[in-house]
């Protein structure tokens, strides 16, 4: 599979709430990721911080990791919430403690960063019983939105992916265009 980044030029099509909103809501998103206020979260790929400034109001610190200085540079324009750190790194090597966060979230940017490499840095940084969150494009969609078919996942290649490297699965849902998949780090 080719993954690539969103193009850092098309960045406020991102901030579209309609668009967005109709492939995974807020408040589906804060269900899904359950933090409390006390929480330490990452945003996988967090672009704008279109998603980051719906989880930011319900924990204590959010990382907005993202590998595009650029989108941090429009993040930074719009306005980055206090209790927000903007991280530029990709998800294969994170410049994280382990254990650190209690919550991830990656909201339609799996696939650009869709590895074992990854996933197990993830299961490094989590603390045990931290939740990963990951909405994305279906490889079961009709690919009239999003990335091409060629790069997707289906729910049941990521739901695997995350029991391979160490996730319970809490939660599985598909959609016509998009899955959610809620997996739990272990031990």
């Amino acid at each position: 599979m080719g993954h690539h980044t969103f193009d850092a030029a098309q960045a406020a099509n991102l901030e579209d709430a309609a668009t967005r909103y109709r492939y995974l809501s807020r408040e589906e998103l804060v269900w899904a990721l359950d933090p409390d206020e006390s929480a330490t979260v990452a945003d996988l790929g967090s672009g704008t911080g279109f998603y980051t400034d719906t989880i930011a109001p319900h924990v204590a610190h959010v990382y907005a990791i993202d590998v595009q200085d650029a989108m941090h540079d429009y993040y930074r324009e719009k306005g980055v919430p206090e209790n927000t750190e903007l991280v530029t790194s990709g998800i294969e090597t994170l410049p994280l403690e382990s254990n650190r966060l209690d919550g991830a979230v990656s909201t339609m940017t799996y696939h650009e960063f869709a590895s074992a490499q990854a996933r197990s840095e993830l299961a490094r940084v989590l603390a045990p019983g931290g939740r990963l969150v990951v909405a994305d494009w279906s490889a079961d969609g009709t690919g009239d939105a999003g990335p091409p078919l060629s790069e997707r996942f289906t729910a049941d290649d990521v739901t695997t992916a995350l029991r391979e490297s160490g996730f319970d699965i809490e939660f599985r849902a598909t959609r016509p265009e998009t899955f959610l998949v809620v997996g739990v780090a272990g031990e």
